[in-house]
């Protein structure tokens, strides 16, 4: 491209003292300006192939896109260049106008010719004419003539410096007060999240670790405050840009960007605060409907009254699921009202998140429908004591998904309610007259041994043992005749002390039952035979009743 000539001719000499104490500034202010002109001119706007920009003081003047008389866009860019950068050379007339022709309009400035605009440079596609475009090309050019006068006016430049050092100091100000804010922010935040994980510990251990939680509150802030950072020196850009004739193309597109994403973001957020307040009116009201709602479960709960199918027993389960249930229809009515609920995205997340959910929840709902179903038929409730397959213990709590047992043994088991649902259950603690659980253990004794003594036996083991009610009587049953011995099982209530306490009663009875059966000589041990033995292993009548046993009267 051939060089253009300047267009300043007459400068009014600044002061020798000025220049040496704005020297610095102004290195640096040329510093500054020439890495954003090379980022400009890094990324030009985009133009066809056959079209070309007449750029004067970095403004885009008018853009050719046809040739007229043989010369092709290129070329009438390049002399348009060249004739303005000599008329305002010679500080002429700045007179702008537009002198109609055969090959279009003459843009004349004073009395010479600086380009042609022809009907084929107005832009067809969105609808430009040529008088359009000839007046906008007359604005322009207008501009750019009043700019280039200005830069040759030690004066403006003297103010647009002034102007500068003052918005550089307001942005230091605004910088160090942003870092004073940060860190008073910071401070607070660390010590506000001290005293939530404090509050927050659960059997003495912390649920909310405070390294991370601070460590994230640190980021966040830091974030914002280089955003904040960013925004401020981008405006401060602009302002100085445009203070100067030469670069003030340049702080203008700065500051529209800037208010345009403000005007995009601000308008974006107006646009959407209607269906906001529609969207928090359906949740405002559907926290309302679980308030309304409370009274009546926890009226239930605390035992004064049951309203039907609703008891103790399924309070608890009806409570969470009306609250799910409502909240799930209030997210449902707000949906439409969400921003952003219609993009494409949106839905693409939506159709995800169903697909994951389609894929993963056959189990999920199982054991759901399985909670529900020992809830309202109320096959189990907290504190009975229960021996589901080879477990055994008292039940703690059930949830929608498990069922957690606790064992007279320090341990804690917790089932998938499937299991509970599809295996046997006995349950100990339902068929007690009053409180309490039921105890049983079985002993088999040979048949030599009367059953009367065994019996009395076992009932006086019974009695011994601390925590067995009198009331009901421990009973005795005969649950089997085997080949060599017949089996006996002690039934018996026993008080309701807890978890821990059965196994610790049930393991004191066994301890009575071998110090009861060694007392009064009889071995317990299951006999077995090879052989048929030398005697025949019968009671007389005369041993029916050894001690302890009785004979009842009558």
């Amino acid at each position: 491209m051939r060089h253009i000539p300047s267009v300043g001719s007459r400068r009014r000499p600044l002061p020798a003292a000025l220049i040496l104490a704005l020297g610095p500034l102004l290195a640096a202010l040329t510093l500054l300006l020439g890495t954003v002109a090379n980022a400009f001119a890094a990324a030009p706007a985009p133009t066809a192939p056959d079209e070309a920009e007449l750029v004067l003081m970095n403004r885009s003047v008018v853009r050719f896109r046809a040739s007229v008389l043989g010369s092709p866009p290129a070329q009438r860019a390049e002399r348009g260049a060249r004739n303005l950068a000599a008329i305002l050379a010679r500080d002429e007339s700045d007179e702008v106008r537009a002198q109609p022709n055969d090959i279009g309009n003459l843009i004349m400035v004073g009395d010479q010719l600086a380009f042609i605009l022809s009907p084929d440079d107005a832009d067809k596609l969105s609808g430009e004419t040529l008088p359009t475009l000839t007046d906008k090309t007359l604005d322009t050019l207008r501009t750019v003539i009043a700019e280039s006068r200005e830069s040759r006016d030690s004066e403006a430049l003297l103010k647009g410096l002034a102007i500068s050092a003052v918005a550089t100091a307001v942005l230091s100000l605004l910088i160090y007060i942003l870092n004073r804010l940060r860190r008073w922010i910071g401070t607070h935040l660390s010590t506000a999240v001290e005293r939530g994980a404090e509050r927050l510990r659960l059997g003495g251990a912390e649920l909310i670790r405070r390294d991370r939680v601070l460590a994230a509150v640190g980021k966040i802030t830091h974030a914002a405050y280089w955003l904040l950072v960013v925004v401020l020196v981008h405006a401060w850009l602009g302002v100085v840009l445009a203070r100067f004739p030469y670069t003030r193309a340049w702080g203008e597109r700065l500051s529209q960007y800037l208010l345009g994403v403000i005007t995009d973001l601000g308008g974006g957020i107006l646009g959407t605060l209607p269906n906001l307040l529609i969207a928090g009116l359906m949740f405002l009201i559907a926290r309302g409907v679980v308030g309304l709602l409370k009274p009546l479960f926890d009226h239930v709960a605390a035992g004064q009254a049951g309203i039907g199918w609703l008891d103790r027993d399924t309070v608890e389960p009806t409570r969470k699921i009306a609250n799910i249930l409502i909240w799930i229809f209030a997210l449902v009515m707000a949906y439409p009202y969400l921003p952003g609920a219609h993009t494409e995205a949106f839905k693409g997340m939506s159709v995800l998140i169903g697909l994951m959910v389609s894929l993963g929840a056959s189990s999920i709902v199982g054991q759901g429908a399985s909670g529900l179903i020992l809830m309202y038929s109320r096959t189990l409730r907290t504190g009975e004591y229960v021996k589901i397959g080879e477990h055994e213990g008292t039940i703690v709590g059930i949830n929608l998904f498990t069922t957690r047992l606790r064992t007279g043994r320090g341990a804690e088991i917790t089932l998938p309610n499937a299991m509970i649902v599809g295996s046997a259950t006995r349950n100990y603690s339902r068929t007690v007259n009053g409180e309490g659980f039921m105890l049983d253990t079985s002993v088999t004794i040979g048949y030599d041994t009367p059953w009367r003594q065994v019996e009395a036996m076992l009932k006086e083991a019974a009695r011994r043992t601390p925590g067995i009610l009198a009331e009901p009587a421990p009973r005795v049953f005969q649950t089997a005749l085997s080949d060599f011995y017949p089996e006996y099982c002690l039934v018996a209530q026993a008080t309701p002390l807890g978890a821990a306490p059965r196994a610790e009663v049930l393991s004191r009875l066994h301890a009575n039952i071998q110090d009861v059966f060694n007392e009064y000589g009889v071995q317990i041990m299951s006999p077995h035979y090879i052989d048929d033995p030398a005697a025949e292993k019968v009671v007389p009548p005369a041993r029916w009743y050894p001690a302890p046993a009785h004979k009842e009267e009558g």
